[in-house]
């Protein structure tokens, strides 16, 4: 599935979109930067309510398929540009982490 067809089947905003062709292949959720940074895989989904501009520096390094923002979080528009130059897609849902996280993992099986 790709980061577009992903946000078709959740209902997801999205915030920035330079890759929506990007593959998914896993999730990671977490708060922790550094964790996630150690234990996040390429082409994850990364679920969290982190907003501030290291996510993108931890999303590209960690080679994340997207950056998805729960509970309402929203980017300002410094982070959401920092996004776009990096090419780190990023979208957004109202719902929390646990049901972001249930949706999803029963639509990688």
């Amino acid at each position: 599935m790709t980061v577009k067809e992903l946000c078709e089947k959740m209902a997801l905003s999205t915030v920035t979109l330079p890759d929506g062709d990007r593959e998914i292949h896993g999730a990671y959720c977490c708060d922790l930067l550094s964790w996630v940074m150690g234990r996040a895989k390429a082409d994850d989904v990364w679920i969290t309510i982190m907003s501030n501009a290291n996510i993108v520096a931890v999303a590209s390094l960690a080679d994340t398929a997207c950056i998805l923002l729960a509970e309402g979080v929203e980017l300002d528009d410094n982070v959401r540009s920092i996004a776009e130059a990096k090419g780190v897609n990023v979208v957004r849902s109202e719902k929390p982490i646990f049901e972001l996280a249930s949706e999803l993992s029963s639509l990688l099986k």
